[in-house]
């Protein structure tokens, strides 16, 4: 069965140009030109990925992300925004999308951008056994600390494997971005940083204060085993 992507965007045309490319890459497609419609077809039909645009009628693509993150963790969201403002970016990726694409953008730029976040990352090795009270389950994509399941998304499960799997290994942002994100430094520097920090305050006790997810400055993150 193929994948399908949910493009939400109120401009016509840009809907009509990605639905035609990412059909030509083989994606099944659903269209939405408002957030409240975006939600109801996130609910029904369960899409593998949504790209979404941040302004919109009704409701606006950040509350949009809110709204799915709430309720599902594991489907990616790459966000589209004609904005510039860092703060509007860095937003978007605390509020759990996976990534994000500034417009004008490239139909090669988007294809890739998509081919990288709906790929399951099975090529990351599971992680054997309990680490520091985290237990680390691989094929249910589940992660567990002190027998309570940790709500995390598919791209901070990703990424608190990739680490843990080598304990004590430092990883710079870049190997990161290109092992658990898939993107051949195609990608935003500050998606790692946004995901270890979101992934800190769910994983640690005191995410001031880290106890596993651990950082080695100037160089990266790694895992204290």
């Amino acid at each position: 069965m193929g994948k399908t992507i949910l493009i939400v965007d109120d401009e016509k045309n840009i809907v009509d140009i990605l639905r035609f490319n990412m059909r030509k890459e083989g994606y099944d497609t659903l269209e939405a030109y408002d957030g409240k419609s975006a939600l109801r077809l996130v609910e029904s039909e369960n899409p593998d990925l949504v790209l979404l645009d941040v302004m919109l009628p009704e409701m606006d693509g950040f509350e949009v992300c809110r709204h799915i993150r709430r309720h599902n963790l594991t489907i990616p969201i790459i966000m589209l925004t004609a904005r510039e403002e860092e703060t509007d970016k860095v937003l978007g990726l605390e509020l759990g999308a996976d990534d994000y694409i500034t417009k004008p953008f490239s139909i090669r730029e988007v294809s890739a951008r998509v081919k990288a976040n709906i790929r399951r990352t099975g090529a990351i090795e599971a992680v054997p056994g309990v680490t520091k009270g985290i237990v680390i389950d691989g094929e249910r994509y589940t992660a567990y600390k002190d027998g309570q399941p940790l709500e995390l998304t598919q791209r901070e499960f990703e990424l608190l494997r990739y680490l843990a799997a080598a304990p004590g290994k430092v990883f710079s942002r870049e190997e990161l971005l290109r092992e658990v994100w898939q993107y051949d430094f195609l990608g935003d520097l500050r998606a790692v940083d946004v995901a270890v920090r979101r992934l800190r305050e769910k994983v640690e006790d005191d995410s001031a204060n880290p106890a596993h997810v651990m950082t080695k400055r100037g160089v990266g993150y790694y895992f204290e085993n």
